[in-house]
């Protein structure tokens, strides 16, 4: 006989401090037969929707569905299992549940099982005596019984006859009084008649002298739950019992946990992850803690689900984490080394395709097949005198990620199944935040490809600029952003200059990134001033937002991102830009001084502010300044103000005489004093002029007799510039486009050549309207000018100016001819 010293009142446990002890009976067909309240806070559902269901009901996808029956028939000669599942919710979310599912036996070998939920993801956040003490012994013997609305016994568990010392046949069909004093009886049953008429869950603390270790007293931890029915009634009651005799160590490895939600994890680094779990575990559990990642684990690849069962070889392992009581230990070059070989018939190498934790109690360094095949690593082990040993699997999402071991040497007392439980709790909350780290890892990795990629590899400024640029991503702790640059050649020897940043971090803002650039780049080639090119760019960016907008009918995700579009001509020294929200230019004249322009701010693109118009403004810029376009990552933090960043921007670039790329380096040497939140994003241009002999301009009255005396013209420069082999071909071209200026202009029209990298012919006239080539026919007189254009030019275009247009053909100098 059992004998207890109750407490005089059990306590109840309030909602809020049950997220995760969610208790169901099911039937040995799988179908849920009773449900309680706390089921139903966690996953949703109410007895009525999953009573008299299959327990498959809940479990997401239709896989594990159809499995459900071999995976209970498989665990049935285990009487239980626990683990780690994944629940649905009602709403149709995934909840990552820690499990454990222990069978009942009722009367005639009757079987049940009962099913005993935490919610992982709200371990972090609870109190260190509440459900975190229940996940942690929900995994130690658990004395399980049920009892009837009458409160007699109709299902018990064995752990319960370990508990107590009364096997479970004089228990079906009796009540408490038959199996303990009256006053011990009398005092439980109050407290489950509350349960029934409440449904509350609650707890009842006592003391007892077992019948299996009389001679010690325990002291014992009974939860009760109402079990309800479809229609919400009570089924019954379900006492889950736990000895807690140990409860000083307990807390001890509660404190553990708390620390350990605090330590591990901090960063998405998951070598920094592994170290921080081998130096929590030392000496709070282990005299020495190992930490090893398969080998792609720390270059953000996530291994295969079915690890060494291809080959038969167990993975190479890097080493993630070390920790040791011993200082000496930690320099040894074995304990140190980066790559570890595991044996096949290793624990390692078991516990890596198995997946399943191993506890060798005393570890025997003297046989064993592994000590066999690997006597050098045996005696090392020897030598560090460690005699008993922990092997516990790092698993996330099915995929066994690595190995924890865990050793003691000083320690005399050798590690027990409580330990192990400790060791696994510790690994599965490293695992979440490796997993973490893994996931944000790819899309980091995925989203500096495609921005990398979508970035120019070489920006040339021709004739116009000598640029150079940098760019840096954000760091680990904000990830990638939307910042790209760009230098586009335009037409008359001229460059644009770009530099833009979508709001946000990621592969989406990369990926957008990359369709902003994409529409710069054609609006580019249509030649329109800055101030035209940013409208449309906005109108650009409003129609993505319009696009990602879903189906529901609700306010899309804005898409917002700033722009700076600047034009430099270097025959006549000018440039011209435009801002949507962007931070201004700096200017560094040829002493060094620096300033910045008086430009209108502009709004940022796709805020659907179109009503505020676009400035451009027109600058004049003595050749060898330095236009500095940039991001507000490098002039922008949280602890400092942005004119402050601008002051340094402007220090480091008040460089006489240094080049575009050694300012760069100048710039980034700021960067790095302290770690940015965004990207970095700097584009530098220094500016050239071309010689007043590398351009030749002559008007052109509107008369038939203009376009012989245009080819006369062109034909003489070109031979004063010893470009005969360009002759012919240019006066085709000037002929074609002066006729057209006289035939559709309504005044003077003037012809300009300008040798630079290519030989550039532009005729300007006075009609606004923009040339298309035609397809004429084959008796037509006219329409096939442009075309004979095409032909002999390696490009044309036309662009609007300031009262008409300029229509240009391009041809490449001698030299660059022969060479292509």
């Amino acid at each position: 006989m059992t004998h207890t010293d109750h407490t005089p009142l059990a306590k109840p446990v309030s909602p809020g401090e049950i997220p995760d002890s969610a208790i169901a009976v099911i039937n040995a067909d799988g179908t849920v037969a009773a449900w309680t309240q706390a089921a139903e806070r966690l996953v949703g559902y109410s007895a009525a929707e999953v009573v008299g269901r299959s327990a498959a009901h809940v479990l997401p996808p239709p896989e594990e569905a159809r499995m459900a029956s071999l995976f209970a028939e498989q665990r049935r000669t285990q009487r239980g299992w626990s683990g780690t599942a994944a629940v649905r919710h009602r709403d149709g979310h995934t909840l990552k549940m820690s499990l454990r599912v222990s069978l009942l036996w009722g009367q005639d070998a009757d079987t049940r099982w009962l099913v005993s939920v935490t919610d992982i993801g709200a371990l972090s956040s609870e109190p260190a005596n509440g459900p975190v003490r229940d996940s942690l012994l929900a995994h130690a013997p658990i004395g399980i019984v049920v009892y009837d609305p009458q409160l007699r016994c109709t299902w018990v568990n064995d752990a319960m006859e370990r508990h107590d010392g009364i096997p479970r046949n004089r228990r079906f069909g009796r009540r408490l009084k038959d199996s303990l004093p009256a006053v011990e009886a009398e005092a439980l049953e109050v407290v489950m008649q509350q349960v029934l008429q409440s449904g509350t869950t609650m707890v009842h603390e006592y003391r007892a002298w077992p019948l299996s270790d009389g001679r010690r007293e325990h002291a014992f931890s009974a939860s009760f739950f109402c079990l309800q029915g479809a229609d919400g009634t009570p089924l019954g009651v379900c006492s889950m019992t736990v000895d807690v005799t140990g409860n000083r160590r307990a807390r001890e490895r509660l404190a553990i946990l708390s620390e350990a939600s605090t330590r591990i994890g901090s960063t998405l680094d998951v070598m920094r992850t592994g170290q921080e779990l081998a130096e929590l575990a030392v000496p709070l559990l282990a005299d020495h803690a190992l930490v090893d990642l398969v080998e792609s684990v720390p270059f953000g690849v996530e291994p295969s689900a079915r690890i060494g069962t291809t080959s038969g070889r167990p993975p190479l392992l890097r080493r993630a984490g070390l920790a040791s009581i011993d200082l000496g230990l930690l320099e040894l070059p074995w304990v140190r080394e980066e790559v570890i070989h595991a044996h096949p018939s290793s624990s390692f190498a078991v516990a890596l395709r198995t997946g399943r934790s191993h506890l060798e109690p005393v570890l025997d360094t003297q046989a064993g097949p592994w000590v066999d095949h690997d006597p050098v690593r045996a005696q090392k082990v020897r030598d560090s005198g460690v005699h008993s040993l922990l092997v516990v699997p790092i698993r996330a999402r099915r995929c066994v990620l690595g190995l924890a071991l865990f050793g003691r040497s000083a320690e005399q007392t050798p590690f027990q199944e409580d330990d192990l439980l400790l060791a696994e709790e510790l690994v599965t909350r490293a695992a979440l935040s490796l997993d973490n780290a893994l996931q944000y890892a790819r899309e980091r990795t995925a989203a500096l490809t495609l921005q990398r990629d979508l970035l120019p590899h070489r920006v040339q400024g021709g004739a116009a600029v000598e640029v150079a640029s940098r760019y840096v991503p954000a760091d680990m702790d904000h990830g990638v952003g939307g910042d790209w640059f760009d230098v586009i050649e335009l037409s008359g020897a001229r460059v644009a200059l770009v530099v833009g940043d979508v709001v946000g971090h990621g592969i989406n803002a990369a990926a957008t990134m990359g369709r902003l650039r994409t529409a710069v780049r054609t609006l580019a080639d249509l030649d329109l001033p800055p101030d035209e090119l940013l409208t449309h760019l906005d109108d650009t960016v409003r129609r993505l937002n319009d696009e990602d907008a879903d189906d529901s009918g609700q306010a899309p995700a804005v898409v917002g991102a700033t722009c700076l579009y600047a034009v430099y001509d270097p025959v006549t020294g000018r440039c011209t830009m435009a801002r949507a929200g962007h931070p201004p230019p700096l200017i560094v004249g040829a002493q060094g001084r620096v300033t910045v322009p008086e430009l209108p701010a502009g709004a940022p693109l796709g805020l659907g502010l179109g009503l505020v118009p676009f400035e451009s403004v027109e600058l004049e810029l003595p050749e060898g300044s330095v236009i500095a376009l940039y991001s507000d990552g490098l002039v922008e933090s949280r602890d400092e103000d942005i004119d402050v960043g601008l002051r340094r921007l402007g220090a480091a670039l008040a460089q006489p005489g240094a080049s575009p790329e050694d300012m760069c380096s100048r710039v980034m040497e700021t960067v790095r004093s302290h770690t940015p939140a965004d990207d970095v994003t700097l584009l530098l241009a220094r500016t050239r002029a071309l010689e007043p002999a590398q351009v030749a301009s002559w008007d052109l009255p509107n008369e038939p007799v203009t376009v012989t005396t245009a080819r006369h013209l062109a034909a003489r420069q070109l031979r004063d510039w010893g470009l005969e082999p360009l002759v012919t071909p240019v006066e085709s071209i000037v002929s074609e486009l002066v006729t057209n200026a006289i035939r559709h202009g309504g005044g003077p029209s003037r012809l300009r050549l300008i040798q630079h990298r290519v030989l550039t012919c532009e005729v300007f006239d006075s009609n606004t309207g923009q040339p298309r080539p035609r397809h004429p026919g084959d008796l037509d007189e006219h329409g096939r000018g442009l075309h004979l254009v095409a032909q002999l030019s390696r490009r044309w275009g036309s662009r609007c100016a300031t009262d008409g247009k300029v229509v240009w053909a391009e041809q490449d100098l001698p030299s660059s001819a022969s060479a292509r």
